[in-house]
């Protein structure tokens, strides 16, 4: 849904692709926090946010989260997922680096809220 919702500037698109990224948070929540899959999605949601809903805080926020966590967890990881999740950590990171740095206009063009949005799960 989410690629969908970047070409469809309709609501039923991003309205599923963020009902999509929550459920699958709910669940990912119970994996490592530095398992690879749960940091891609933490990626993907943040992207979302950040792109897509014109929500840069929250993008930010999720991240950053992800991120810190992911740090702050000593965990077991076979060779592959450790650079798997060493990468996405990398990816995390560059985008707060680039995002934070976005002096950029953070107004949503249709006036839409970000609170607005996310009121939908």
């Amino acid at each position: 849904h989410r690629y969908y919702a970047e070409v469809d500037n309709g609501e039923a698109q991003r309205d599923e692709a963020f009902k999509a990224y929550n459920n699958a948070t709910l669940y990912a929540d119970k994996l490592k926090a530095t398992s690879p899959i749960r940091l891609g999605l933490a990626l993907n949601f943040s992207v979302f946010y950040y792109e897509i809903l014109k929500c840069p805080d929250k993008g930010c926020q999720l991240a950053r989260a992800a991120f810190e966590a992911a740090l702050n967890e000593p965990s077991i990881l076979n060779e592959e997922q450790h650079k798997e999740a060493a990468m996405i950590m990398q990816l995390l990171r560059d985008n707060l680096n680039l995002w934070t740095d976005d002096d950029g206009d953070r107004q949503e063009a249709d006036g839409t809220t970000c609170e607005e949005v996310v009121d939908l799960a």
